[in-house]
């Protein structure tokens, strides 16, 4: 038997739980939207970094956008923090991947093929800057070997760090040859072991970046083959990567970072400026004779070779690396070239810094 006071009951009780629901629901997107708008004010780039004494050092182009007063002064009004997240060069692959899967950065300066990796196994990023022509490789062998090719080492122990983007080069350079990975007995080391490898003779051969250089230059190893002379797509290449999420939902940062990317290519393009850009890179250890040679050697002239333009060789270049990765079991399922790229922030940094002309369209 229903109790006569029960509906009056209910009708003081209602209004007092209605209105208590409406303030939980209140405070609730009241959260959200402050969570929202701290996540919207931070600017979490990734970057290759030493420790100087507490204080991440980094070099080339980061080192510029981090200094650029322009770009500074956009995000100070927009009130968004600029973070740098620092990275070994041991680790840059493994640790950028992770912060992009786990939501921890937003950018990243890093190379091609991890970035492949990282979108085949469901992550999206985006390419918002290409990194100009790339950097070169080499293949070094003891000094006293006799082998004088790649094909001379069919069959030998060849350092090599797997998963790194020099990885891809080397792909080039042994299919150019008619041979794959298969054929030689690939040791998995990263530079530093690898250059300890070859110098103690414990392996037959080594393929690196300019570091290459130094051990030429001490005696330690002998280059017998480099990208330098080889097609531009051959070239290791790192760029600034974003995270396809906050690309697409902070269009007007993205276009800020952009343009500050764009406008310290433009810096270090410039010729006056080359021999103070060569002794900043220096300070990261390399000798500012080898970075010198590694740069001389190309077949671009300096300006050109910092052209930050998307270009036909770019793309070919980034399905060179899907198809790579997918021969050698890297990934499973290749992603779609033209969904790695995002150059539609391009050509509004070169009108804004008026350089529309500057650099010649590549092919």
């Amino acid at each position: 038997m229903r109790h006569p006071a029960a509906p009056r009951v209910f009708l003081r009780i209602a209004p007092r739980i209605i209105l208590s629901t409406l303030l939980a629901f209140s405070s609730l997107l009241a959260s959200l939207a402050a969570h929202s708008a701290d996540a919207a004010t931070r600017l979490r780039i990734a970057v290759v970094a030493r420790d100087n004494g507490g204080k991440p050092t980094f070099i080339g182009s980061p080192q510029i956008v981090a200094n650029d007063p322009v770009f500074l002064a956009a995000l100070k009004q927009k009130n968004v923090q600029l973070e740098w997240v620092p990275v070994t060069t041991a680790s840059v692959a493994t640790l950028v991947n992770e912060s992009f899967t786990n939501k921890s950065i937003d950018f990243a300066f890093y190379g091609d093929l991890p970035s492949v990796i990282l979108n085949a196994n469901g992550v999206s990023t985006k390419l918002v800057v290409p990194g100009g022509l790339g950097n070169n490789t080499y293949l070094v062998v003891p000094p006293g070997s006799s082998a004088k090719s790649i094909a001379d080492l069919k069959g030998k122990k060849i350092a090599l760090h797997r998963g790194r983007p020099w990885e891809v080069s080397f792909g080039k350079l042994i299919a150019s040859q008619g041979l794959t990975l298969k054929d030689f007995r690939i040791i998995n080391l990263n530079p530093q072991a690898g250059s300890a490898a070859v110098a103690a003779g414990n392996v037959d051969g080594f393929f690196t970046l300019n570091d290459a250089l130094v051990l030429e230059d001490k005696k330690l190893a002998r280059i017998i083959w480099s990208s330098q002379q080889a097609p531009a797509d051959w070239k290791m290449r790192a760029e600034l990567w974003g995270s396809a999420d906050f690309v697409k939902q902070h269009a007007d940062i993205t276009q800020l970072l952009v343009t500050a990317s764009v406008r310290a290519s433009h810096w270090i393009s410039q010729e006056k400026n080359r021999d103070g850009y060569i002794k900043d890179q220096a300070l990261f250890g390399l000798p500012e004779a080898a970075i010198r040679r590694d740069y001389d050697g190309n077949k671009a002239g300096w300006k050109d070779y910092w052209a930050p333009l998307f270009t036909p060789t770019l793309s070919q270049h980034y399905q060179g690396v899907i198809d790579h990765a997918a021969a050698n079991g890297l990934i499973r399922k290749k992603p779609d070239v033209k969904t790695l790229l995002a150059p539609q922030f391009l050509p509004v940094a070169l009108k804004e810094l008026k350089l529309e002309s500057y650099w010649k369209p590549g092919t």
